[in-house]
């Protein structure tokens, strides 16, 4: 039996076809996919920068919720019917990383929806040790989002966020609103500096501190909300040689400085300042499973206002539409992919 995907062919073509429906095997699950979400890696892939990592034509993807339609012989954990998301790291349990219990930076890793078939399609058939279960009363589209809030309990866990820590985000996209977000539900007090105009109205409705950094001068915007102290703990997420220059100058003593955004090419960083004020730096990497549970707790919980993070959902089949969408970057924070009709 065929079923419907969304296929990416190199030149920003993703085109909707037919792929066949793979039977689960005695440890994998197949889910009927419910949302697929577009993400910054996605928008990668789709401008080539991937193409070394990806075997055209590929099915991508990989924020996602579904509900299971089958089980494996020897799946015990899940059954048809439930509410799940998945945790897209293959790991080869091997190497000295996964050995150190580390597997989400493994050595070796694989990430579904980018080596292997992704999510952007009716029917997905994964291992059944990547599911999370979402709970039932959770929608399926606020259960797409997981993975990127999962990004951000990570990001913050390894930032040590506590209640009534001055906090800078720059950058306001998707992960850099949902770090803020998950910040401030620590109880710190956050600020996000961001230039785009549709991102910076956004984070305002969300009861978000913005500035932006391309009218203000952020860092003496960080000494004076901050008394001159400056920030406890900042998260660049910008991967910019911007974002680089500032990130050091926004840190109290002894103040933590958290790289989220992936930067492709060394930049130039002001060591002297890590010296002379004792600062930490921190690599963030995807996610561990812990930081999916957190993810699913806050999302559950109501904790977060999450309606306003989805701009626009989009069909299957009008899935170029989407990423035209998020390329253009001025109207949209998450849109989401409808791969089933009917599912909530």
């Amino acid at each position: 039996m065929d079923i419907q995907a969304a296929f990416y062919k190199g030149n920003k073509s993703i085109t909707v076809g037919t792929i066949a429906r793979r039977e689960p095997g005695p440890q994998e699950v197949e889910i009927r996919v419910g949302y697929a979400g577009i993400c910054g890696t996605d928008l990668h892939i789709y401008h080539g920068h991937m193409d070394h990592r990806v075997t055209m034509p590929q099915v991508i993807g990989h924020e996602m919720s579904g509900v299971v339609e089958r089980i494996g012989a020897q799946v015990t954990a899940f059954k048809p019917g439930d509410k799940v998301t998945v945790i897209p790291l293959d790991s080869c349990g091997e190497c000295p990383a996964c050995q150190d219990g580390c597997s989400h930076i493994c050595h070796n890793l694989k990430f579904m929806g980018i080596e292997t078939d992704g999510a952007f399609q009716s029917f997905w058939t994964v291992p059944a040790k990547t599911l999370h279960r979402l709970p039932e009363e959770l929608s399926l589209k606020y259960g797409a989002l997981i993975e990127p809030l999962a990004v951000a309990c990570h990001d913050v866990r390894l930032g040590n966020v506590t209640a009534g820590d001055q906090v800078v985000v720059i950058g306001g996209g998707p992960i850099g609103t949902l770090i803020a977000m998950v910040a401030k539900a620590a109880g710190a007090i956050v600020t996000v500096a961001e230039i785009n105009p549709y991102r910076l109205t956004l984070l305002q409705q969300l009861d978000l501190n913005t500035c932006n950094s391309k009218e203000v001068d952020l860092a003496e915007y960080v000494q004076k909300v901050t008394g001159g102290r400056g920030a406890d703990v900042v998260f660049e997420v910008t991967s910019s040689l911007a974002g680089a220059e500032v990130m050091t100058k926004l840190p109290k003593a002894r103040g933590t400085i958290v790289i989220v955004g992936i930067f492709s090419k060394p930049v130039p960083v002001d060591l002297h300042r890590f010296f002379w004020r004792e600062l930490k730096l921190v690599g963030a990497r995807v996610y561990e499973h812990e930081d999916f549970e957190k993810a699913i707790a806050l999302a559950a919980g109501g904790e977060l206002a999450l309606d306003p993070i989805i701009s626009e959902v989009y069909p299957l089949n009008e899935i170029q539409a989407g990423f035209e969408q998020m390329e253009s970057g001025s109207g949209a924070m998450k849109v989401l992919i409808r791969c089933n009709e009917g599912m909530q």
